[in-house]
């Protein structure tokens, strides 16, 4: 298989990946894959991206009453929720808010 043959082919799994909604570790097995080497080429694909792309991901927005939500902030990215309420680790937000986006 030549490199831009292995290249396609995991351009379409790293795609099916992404759009199946399973983990890593289901979806390799699925797929007779190690998610070593998902990593790698989630990797490799994130790095090669070019620089100025965007990848715009939808909001929702609901209304609630003040009392309702309190101090609190839901974020909602792919199936995900997070609720992040005053005196969060800023630093663990984003570490956490990166690999979901990476996945979703």
């Amino acid at each position: 298989m030549t490199k831009a043959e292995k290249q396609k082919l995991w351009e379409t799994r790293v795609a099916e990946y992404r759009a199946s909604g399973q983990s890593a570790k289901a979806w390799c097995a699925a797929h007779n894959v190690t998610p070593r080497q998902l990593w790698y080429w989630l990797r490799k694909f994130k790095e090669s991206s070019p620089a100025g792309s965007t990848r715009w991901l939808p909001v929702e927005l609901s209304k609630q009453s003040p009392s309702d939500q309190g101090d609190s902030l839901l974020l909602k990215i792919g199936q995900a929720c997070i609720e992040v309420k005053p005196g969060f680790d800023p630093a663990l937000l984003s570490q956490v808010v990166r690999v979901l986006v990476s996945l979703c």
